[in-house]
């Protein structure tokens, strides 16, 4: 695990399903409303994912104390790799958004 001691497996868990939960809610709603109404485009979707992931990282780094359920004896780290990863997957929904964007032909979503 990248952040032993620190957080419960459980916690640990959770902490990874939130963003994924996020990115199929996003995906979702983004989808309901374009049968309801006119379509919703594939850049915008993609690119409130990446500010979603963004959001997670940074809440992951400054706000993990409030996160989780630690006693007294316990300081709880920032979830730095997990934070970085979720940025790296951010600058991916970006660049997929941008190219999304610039040229919707090519582009796979």
């Amino acid at each position: 695990m990248s952040h032993p001691g620190s957080v419960d497996i459980i916690d640990f868990i959770l902490l990874t399903v939130y963003p994924v939960a996020a990115l199929f809610i996003i995906e979702i709603s983004s989808r309901i409303v374009s049968r309801v109404s006119k379509p919703v485009p594939s850049w915008l979707r993609l690119s409130i994912q990446g500010v979603t992931m963004v959001g997670f990282a940074v809440a992951y780094v400054g706000f993990m104390p409030f996160f989780t359920n630690t006693d007294k004896a316990h300081n709880v780290e920032p979830h730095a790799i997990t934070a970085f990863c979720l940025l790296a997957l951010a600058g991916a929904l970006f660049f997929q958004a941008r190219r999304a964007k610039t040229n919707p032909e090519e582009s796979l979503y």
